[in-house]
């Protein structure tokens, strides 16, 4: 019997697959997260502070409270960014470790084909 190729396999022979199924779901879900005007004012934001609460951000982004809210609950599920309550107010941080493995991740993409 002649034995096909897997038509799920995209591997060419002698060409190893660069990222995995959940890999590049993962991409999708930070890259979803990023492509929005005011998340990434949100994280410019953050990147220029050390540390803001929701209220700083709506402020600044003249934007209403439940609006930067609902931005910052985006890029919170997509690990973008950290959030650590102190006493009654929840400050927010960029999460630089998760923003090094994205950059890293593009770059592999994009010079390893």
């Amino acid at each position: 019997m002649d034995k096909q190729p897997n038509p799920s396999s995209s591997e060419e022979p002698g060409k190893q697959n660069l990222v995995d199924p959940a890999s590049l779901s993962e991409a999708a879900l930070i890259l979803r997260a990023l492509n929005h005007e005011l998340r990434q004012e949100i994280i410019n934001l953050l990147c220029g502070n050390k540390q803001l609460t929701v209220t700083d951000i709506f402020i600044a982004l003249r934007v209403e409270q439940s609006v930067a809210s609902q931005h910052l609950a985006i890029l919170r599920k997509a690990n973008l960014v950290l959030r650590e309550r102190q006493g009654k107010y929840i400050h927010y941080s960029i999460n630089a470790d998760r923003l090094s493995s994205i950059s890293k991740l593009v770059h592999d993409l994009a010079f390893n084909c």
